[in-house]
């Protein structure tokens, strides 16, 4: 209704909303109240894995929007940019220090991740809990402003009353005004703390979208490797990796140089078999047992002789137009698994399963800057990634004596060929996500598995239990990895995610 039929009182009210002392309470409330009760409100402490957490939201800058925050006590704050929240709440987690476990148990474990939905859970209802004493907080502060607004209201009165005869003041022409006055100071705080809690949890929400790991999160702080030794030049493509690349065992190099001794790097590897197939000059920087942290970004410490970073040496490459890099099962000490597996009865507990679960992140982790590294390479040349192959075939046959294993051992069965198959799978899904992010081609090596005929009569690609480097590529093995690659560069390269490359940059 409107005009004269409205409600006196919701006129009334209306009135005092356009009030100036109402209009600058409800400033005050937004301006001062909140960015005061966020500060003031104690953090709800909650237990997440035996660590305390405290859940709490960032006292804001002047601005209109920015990131929530996640403090280590102790070390640093994170600004998590990918979570941009608009409005004064902006959540905050304080993590730490880390406490071990009263039992020496490690504080991850396989059983945390049977958890992790609850940890979840615990911190929602933490930040619940403290979102609802800011609330209280807020009505408190809009009765306090309230209050000083009405002092302020009473003076100005009795100021104004000196001034025109001393006329007497009476309660009842101030008890309306400043009623409604508070009516709408805890209105007003209600419902901006309401809007700021709605907008808090659709930033958070959204920005949390594609999360998949902590350097998702937080960003990951890393430096790339400086050039190392002289410039290169007259070469067209480069292999970097592992000793899959480097074919330790073959027969070596011709007029091989001290790191291509230390390397095991042979006459018949990856980067030569790649020079025949593409009649180009391929330098040839794999190592035996390089990882991406100990080989490829930072140096290696082989034989007792240093081997410089195989990206610090790529980046002295002058004229390069492609490299071809092949790591994971260093990175995951795939050696132990197959230990593991080979020497007993089973291998598919929640502890092993664990283990690998970790050292899969780290890997992630540590090949997301290689491939920023890469990335970032003079030239930009084009990087085409070697899968992992899988040197088991897909069925257990128990005359296999590569299935069977060391005398003494249990060996394998199909349970744990499958097994070693899926985490296979796992580290190759690392490596195609990553190649993926920033335009990299991947090849996948066609190898006859162990104990499995060859098609074209050209012997086994795997070396078995019986030979020096078992698991690893024959010369024939390697020229099947070569042609891989080889078929991968002939073909256009997949278009770079724009937004995924910048995200990943800027890590």
């Amino acid at each position: 209704m409107t005009g004269p039929h409205r409600k006196p009182w919701l006129r009334a009210l209306l009135r005092e909303a356009r009030s100036l002392p109402t209009v600058l309470l409800v400033l005050t409330i937004a301006l001062v109240g909140v960015p005061l009760v966020l500060g003031l409100t104690p953090e709800k402490h909650v237990t997440v894995f035996g660590q305390d957490v405290a859940v709490s939201a960032r006292v804001p800058p002047l601005t209109l929007h920015g990131p929530a925050q996640i403090v280590q006590l102790g070390n640093a704050e994170f600004d998590l940019t990918g979570v941009d929240v608009w409005g004064p709440m902006r959540p905050r987690l304080a993590i730490g220090p880390l406490q071990r476990p009263p039992d020496n148990s490690p504080m991850l474990s396989p059983e945390t991740a049977a958890h992790a939905g609850g940890a979840v859970q615990t911190v929602v209802d933490g930040f619940t809990t403290w979102y609802l004493w800011g609330a209280a907080g807020m009505v408190l502060a809009a009765l306090l402003g309230s209050g000083l607004f009405a002092c302020g209201r009473l003076l100005v009165a009795l100021r104004r009353t000196r001034g025109h005869g001393h006329q007497p003041l009476h309660w009842d022409d101030f008890a309306g005004p400043i009623g409604r006055m508070t009516t709408i100071g805890v209105t007003a705080s209600v419902l901006i703390w309401g809007g700021a809690g709605v907008a808090a949890l659709h930033g958070t929400s959204t920005g949390l979208q594609g999360i998949t790991s902590l350097s998702d999160l937080v960003g990951a702080t890393t430096v790339s490797p400086s050039p190392a030794g002289p410039p290169i030049t007259g070469v067209t493509g480069a292999v970097v990796g592992d000793s899959r690349a480097a074919r330790v065992g073959g027969p070596p190099v011709a007029r091989p140089d001290a790191d291509d001794a230390t390397c095991g790097r042979s006459a018949d590897s990856s980067a030569a078999e790649l020079g025949l197939l593409r009649d180009e000059n391929v330098l040839n920087l794999a190592c035996g047992g390089a990882s991406v942290e100990s080989g490829l970004r930072g140096p290696q410490l082989r034989a007792g002789q240093t081997v410089p970073s195989q990206v610090g040496r790529l980046k002295q490459v002058q004229g390069l137009k492609w490299v071809n890099v092949a790591v994971g099962p260093n990175d995951l000490a795939w050696e132990d698994f197959l230990l593991y597996c080979y020497g007993l009865k089973t291998c598919d507990d929640r502890l092993s399963d664990g283990e690998f679960s970790l050292r899969l992140a780290e890997f992630a982790r540590d090949t997301q800057a290689l491939f920023s590294d890469l990335d970032a390479l003079p030239g930009r040349p084009r990087v085409v990634v070697t899968l992992s192959y899988d040197p088991f075939p897909d069925a257990y046959d128990p005359s296999c004596p590569d299935m069977r294993g060391p005398s003494g051992t249990p060996g394998l069965d199909q349970s744990k060929v499958a097994l070693l198959a899926e985490r296979n799978r796992r580290l190759n899904d690392v490596l195609i996500d990553g190649a993926a992010r920033y335009g990299f081609s991947t090849a996948t090596p066609n190898l006859t598995p162990l104990c499995a005929p060859s098609g074209d009569g050209m012997g086994p690609d795997v070396q078995g239990l019986d030979q020096p480097d078992p698991f690893h590529p024959t010369a024939t093995g390697s020229m099947r990895m070569a042609a891989a690659v080889s078929a991968a560069l002939s073909q256009p390269p997949p278009p770079a995610p724009v937004e995924g490359r910048q995200q990943a940059g800027n890590r």
